[in-house]
């Protein structure tokens, strides 16, 4: 698949639906994956080795919508049990994914240079060309 023109042979984008079944996810990861390519792609700074981080900075964004979309929905603190005197007020799983996820795409965003404070420290990716020898031209296939 080759959403975004040029991108594709460098960097094949993965089959997120093997990562993700809610098409809300499926629909986010498509939409960061397009944005970041773009971006790398414009900066000449796409590689195939960076198709990893990549996928990851995706997936991390995802699964923080996705956390948020809980705690905007549940709160940032889970309420104790009713009936259990012992029982108290924690901070929700959710919550600490979101810093987690945030860090990690944080880290990855500054390793692929896509934050604005980063963006100087990488460098473009050297598309070498192959230089011609006088080999080359020896056995050049002829037209019939």
């Amino acid at each position: 698949m080759d959403v975004v023109s040029g991108t594709g042979t460098i960097v094949a984008e993965p089959d997120w639906s093997s990562l993700f079944s809610d098409e809300l996810d499926l629909a986010a990861a498509r939409e960061h994956w397009r944005v970041i390519t773009t971006e790398l792609r414009e900066r000449n700074l796409l590689a195939p080795v960076n198709g990893h981080a990549i996928q990851r900075l995706v997936c991390a964004r995802v699964l923080y919508d996705r956390s948020l979309r809980q705690v905007a929905e549940s709160g940032s603190v889970s309420r104790p049990r009713r009936g259990n005197a012992k029982a108290i007020a924690r901070l929700s799983p959710h919550h600490t994914a979101m810093r987690e996820l945030a860090s990690d795409a944080a880290a990855l965003e500054a390793e692929l240079g896509l934050s604005p404070r980063r963006r100087g420290a990488v460098t473009k990716v050297e598309r070498k060309t192959k230089a011609a020898r006088a080999a080359d031209a020896y056995l050049r296939p002829v037209a019939k």
